[in-house]
């Protein structure tokens, strides 16, 4: 498997692993960073809990200078598969968000909820059941408490004093937290659930958000007791993924954009429980240099990198918004590497890197990672076709893409054998918008 680990697509991911040379750390990166398109919960008026409503088809127009550009290089990239990754695109009232759950809230009602309008389970159902039958949370007993000093502030700086910051992994069941159970439901027709209601004093019970963006989580493998770095976190939908997928020994969340430091930090305080202080941190710091200031230090590191995302700049504002976003977007792959590199020095030999963008675009998934590569020949790139593609195919329209747009192997959604190239599929995974 590759040091990195990536899966690429409107939401993406990369994965690595490192191998074992003597000076050098061992990665695996799996890849699915960039700004998340998550549909977090507004301060319009919400529709009853027990009510799902059907998206509307959104009154707005796409930007042409972003579609023309889009036209000019996915059908190159894409051939066929662009069509039918236009018109989701193009059609906002096919766009799929999921309903995913907080194990530490009372959920129950909501599963409840969630099954009676037809909702199903995107993961094997491990706890369900067990939900179902008692009547109850596995955890109710948990108050949000509304204080700043929830988390870590440090709009500027932020560095650790040894080991002494988190606990040991021993000490995760003295805290009794739920047991780790990352649940999310999803409709097959274009139904979207209400944005979870503030609740003084509670915690929020689930988290709206694209279903693909969990990809990058399931890849990342985080186990409890780990030492995790979510480099670009905001707006929080991964970090809180990773807290219902395990209670690592340390979650650091890092933003430096002030605006999204503190959308992070509001999400963070809205889902998880006073007792997890000193485990979910938040950062401010310059991504590209924690590989410097954190070398070897963490087990798991999430580059969910910034990125042109496409679904949200092909609705820019206005084309003078358009066109200058696709004149910054020949810029990002510069960036994304930088990150990308920096997350390589700061995991531990043998741990694991993931890399995921939320654009289709080969040159901010495969060349970015190819880049890399040839700078960290210790890193070890990891196939994930076999572990996330072939068991999720039921939900999602996977493709691996050739790099640089080598149009002799075209990207296909059929399932692929071994005869394809695994070079290919090690240097990421395309998850192509798909309708249904």
């Amino acid at each position: 498997m590759f040091s990195m680990k990536h899966l690429y697509s409107p939401w993406r991911r990369l994965c690595f692993k490192t191998k074992k040379l003597p000076p050098t750390p061992r990665w695996m990166c799996n890849s699915n960073k960039s700004p998340d398109v998550v549909s977090q919960g507004t301060d319009q008026k919400r529709a009853p809990i027990n009510q799902v409503t059907k998206r509307h088809k959104q009154q707005r127009s796409p930007c042409q200078p972003v579609l023309d550009h889009f036209e000019q290089q996915y059908s190159k990239e894409l051939a066929d598969l662009w069509a039918s990754a236009r018109a989701v695109l193009l059609d906002p009232h096919s766009w799929q968000y999921g309903v995913m759950l907080n194990r530490f809230s009372t959920v129950t009602d909501i599963t409840q909820v969630l099954l009676s309008q037809g909702f199903f389970t995107l993961l094997p159902p491990t706890d369900v059941s067990v939900l179902l039958k008692n009547g109850s949370s596995m955890v109710s007993g948990y108050k949000y408490h509304e204080q700043k000093d929830i988390l870590l502030p440090s709009h500027h700086t932020f560095s650790y004093s040894g080991e002494d910051v988190h606990p040991s992994p021993d000490s995760t069941s003295s805290l009794s937290l739920p047991h780790p159970s990352l649940q999310c439901y999803i409709h097959p027709s274009p139904l979207r659930f209400p944005s979870p209601a503030h609740r003084p004093g509670q915690l929020k019970q689930y988290y709206l958000l694209n279903a693909a963006s969990l990809l990058p989580v399931l890849a990342l493998q985080v186990k409890d007791g780990q030492k995790v770095l979510d480099l670009c976190s905001a707006p929080g939908g991964k970090a809180l993924a990773i807290m219902q997928s395990a209670t690592p020994a340390l979650l650091c969340c890092n933003e430096p954009d002030p605006h999204r430091w503190d959308w992070l930090t509001k999400t963070l305080e809205s889902y998880l429980p006073h007792s997890l202080n000193s485990r979910v941190i938040v950062s401010a710091q310059d991504g590209r240099s924690v590989g410097a200031s954190e070398a070897d230090f963490y087990d798991k590191v999430l580059v969910d990198a910034p990125c042109s995302n496409d679904r949200s700049w092909l609705y820019s504002g206005n084309s003078q918004q358009g066109e200058q976003r696709l004149q910054n977007r020949a810029r990002l792959p510069v960036l994304q590497a930088q990150l990308l590199k920096a997350a390589l020095s700061a995991v531990r030999p043998g741990g694991t890197v993931v890399y995921s963008t939320c654009t289709l675009s080969s040159l901010e998934n495969y060349a970015v990672v190819e880049t890399v590569l040839n700078d960290f020949p210790e890193a070890e790139p990891e196939d994930l076709w076999e572990e996330i593609a072939i068991p999720l195919s039921k939900y999602f329209a996977f493709s691996s893409h050739p790099s640089h747009g080598q149009t002799h192997h075209q990207p296909s959604l059929q399932p692929q054998s071994s005869t394809v190239s695994s070079y290919h599929r090690r240097l990421g995974i395309l998850v192509v918008p798909q309708h249904d």
